[in-house]
C-alpha cells in the first residue's frame, strides 16, 4: 500500500518577547508570545531524515529577537508582517508562512497625579491578538481581541426557549449578562491603520454590549458584529466567541431573608458557549 504524505508544518510556539523603547524622559513597552509556523517542500525530511531544507526551529525564535531589535513593534501586526516577508525571501522551499501572536497589555501606574512614564501595570487578562498568513502572493491579516470580560447587570433576558422533559431553567426577564469577548476579524485591503483600527473595533464591542436590549447572548453577538462590520470598512468579517458566564440567585429564604436580584453566586463551570461568524455580502 502506498503512503503519501499529506498536509504538514513545523514551527517555533510561545516566542516570548519584551520590547522596551527608550526615549528621553518617557519608556514605552510591548509584551509579545509569537507562534511561527512554516508549510512548504519537507517531504524528504519527513521520508529520508534529509533536513537540508528545514530551517530550525531555534532560528525562527532568534529572528523575532533580531527583528525586533530592527523594527518597531507597535503595530503588532506590521512586526508579524516584517517576520513573514523576512522568511518568505531567505526560505525559498517555504511556500506560507503563519505567524500568530498575543500581546499582554500594560498601562501606567499614576504618579504625582500623572500618568508614570517608565511604571507599568498589567490590564487584566485582556490581550491583543494578530494571526498573519502569508504566500509570495499576498497575506490574509487578521486581528482580535481575547478574555475581555464585561458584564452587565439589567437590559438582558433569556425566555421563550424550548423545553423538552429535562429542562429545570426558569425564564428570566431581567438578568445578569457576564461573558469574556473572544474576537477575531479579518482585514480587507492595504495601507491599513491597525492600531487605530484595534482601539475603535474594541470601543464599539464594548459600547454595543452595554447599549443592546439582549434577549439571549446571541442576540447580543449579532449586534456586536453587525454594529462593527458596519463601523468599519476596512473589515471584511468578523467571529465573535462568548461563554456565558453564569451568575446564580441565591436562596436566602431558609435564612428568612429575602432576595430581590442582589446577593449571586459566580460560577465558572460548566458555561455556555456561543460562536458565530459574520461576513459582508
Amino acid at each position: 500500500m502506498a503512503i503519501k504524505l499529506g498536509e504538514n508544518n513545523y514551527g517555533k510556539s510561545r516566542v516570548r518577547l519584551l520590547r522596551v523603547v527608550r526615549q528621553e524622559g518617557r519608556h514605552d513597552i510591548k509584551e509579545l508570545t509569537l507562534g511561527i509556523r512554516f508549510e512548504g517542500e519537507f517531504e524528504a525530511a519527513h521520508k529520508k531524515g534529509d533536513n537540508r531544507k528545514i530551517l530550525p526551529t531555534d532560528t525562527m525564535k532568534n529572528t523575532v529577537y533580531a527583528l525586533a531589535r530592527q523594527y518597531p513593534v507597535e503595530a503588532v501586526e506590521e512586526f508579524c508582517q516584517h517576520l513573514i516577508e523576512h522568511f518568505l525571501t531567505y526560505n525559498p522551499q517555504v511556500s506560507r508562512v503563519g505567524v500568530e501572536a498575543r500581546e499582554n497589555l500594560w498601562s501606567r501606574l499614576p504618579h504625582g497625579g500623572k500618568p508614570s512614564p517608565f511604571t507599568f501595570t498589567r490590564s487584566g487578562a485582556e490581550k491583543r491578538t494578530a494571526a498573519l498568513s502569508g504566500n509570495r502572493e499576498g497575506t490574509a491579516i487578521r486581528a482580535g481581541i481575547e478574555d475581555l470580560t464585561v458584564l452587565k447587570t439589567t437590559k438582558s433576558a433569556f425566555d421563550g426557549f424550548l423545553r423538552d422533559p429535562y429542562t429545570t431553567l426558569k425564564e428570566d426577564r431581567n438578568r445578569i449578562l457576564s461573558t469574556s469577548i473572544h474576537a477575531q476579524w479579518l482585514y480587507d485591503g492595504n495601507e491599513i491603520e491597525f492600531s487605530p483600527l484595534w482601539h475603535g473595533v474594541r470601543q464599539t464591542l464594548l459600547e454595543t454590549f452595554a447599549e443592546h436590549d439582549s434577549h439571549s447572548l446571541q442576540h447580543t453577538l449579532y449586534a456586536m458584529g453587525e454594529a462593527v462590520l458596519n463601523s468599519f470598512d476596512r473589515l471584511r468579517e468578523i467571529h465573535l466567541r462568548l461563554p456565558n458566564r453564569h451568575f446564580n440567585l441565591v436562596d436566602l429564604s431558609p435564612f428568612g431573608m429575602d432576595n430581590p436580584a442582589e446577593v449571586f453566586l459566580p460560577t465558572d463551570e460548566p458555561h455556555g458557549l456561543i460562536e458565530a461568524t459574520l461576513r459582508k455580502e
